[in-house]
């Protein structure tokens, strides 16, 4: 298994997504964040099972939440990109590549 890395951005998108969640209903707030939790896991361990995507990257798409995340399989990491919503702005993060 990999460590995972990941880009400051990405991790800004996961605070701004559990503090909306969190104004919203506790209980939703900590479901994502588990559910977040268990995706990177996930990714580490068998990250060629998430489908390809764009510029060399996969993604893995949340269950329960309108999110994917965004990461590429480096050699001795894996990259956390983005943790994207689902129907806002397409590719916004390619720049962090």
């Amino acid at each position: 298994m990999k460590p995972a890395q990941v880009h400051p951005e990405a991790e800004a998108e996961v605070d701004g997504a559990f503090e909306w969640y969190w104004l919203r209903s506790e209980s939703t707030a900590l479901a994502f964040d588990a559910e977040l939790r268990e995706s990177f896991s996930f990714l580490r361990k068998s990250p060629k099972m998430c489908a390809p995507y764009l510029q060399g990257t996969r993604r893995l798409m949340l269950k329960r939440f309108p999110y994917f995340v965004v990461f590429r399989e480096l050699s001795h990491k894996i990259q956390i990109v983005a943790v994207a919503h689902s129907k806002r702005r397409p590719g916004y993060w390619r720049g962090r590549i």
